[in-house]
């Protein structure tokens, strides 16, 4: 299982991200269709850009899954990110309570 903390890229394109919440489901994190490696690995220059998962990130921005898992983007790249084919989904802001 991937630790809380981890920073991981995408093999295809320029995403990095920080792992923030872990769950099991984080073994199969994709950006762009490819699987993400911790930052420094190499890359396997024969993986290429999923066309169906391109449709980028934001910088900053943080995504989730079902199972609970949370990463935050610190690089923006033209990956999807993804657990296996499932997209994650932008994290929404909670409203601040209102002040009197």
């Amino acid at each position: 299982m991937i630790k809380n903390g981890t920073r991981l890229q995408s093999q295809v394109c320029d995403t990095q991200v920080i792992v923030v919440r872990s769950a099991d489901s984080l073994d199969d994190l994709r950006a762009g269709g490819a699987p993400m490696v911790p930052v420094g690995d190499s890359v396997d220059g024969g993986l290429s850009l999923d066309e169906a998962l391109a449709d980028g990130n934001q910088m900053g921005k943080r995504y989730v899954d079902d199972g609970g898992a949370e990463v935050l983007v610190t690089k923006a790249g033209k990956g999807t990110l993804s657990i296996g084919s499932t997209a994650l989904t932008l994290k929404e802001a909670k409203p601040l309570p209102a002040s009197d």
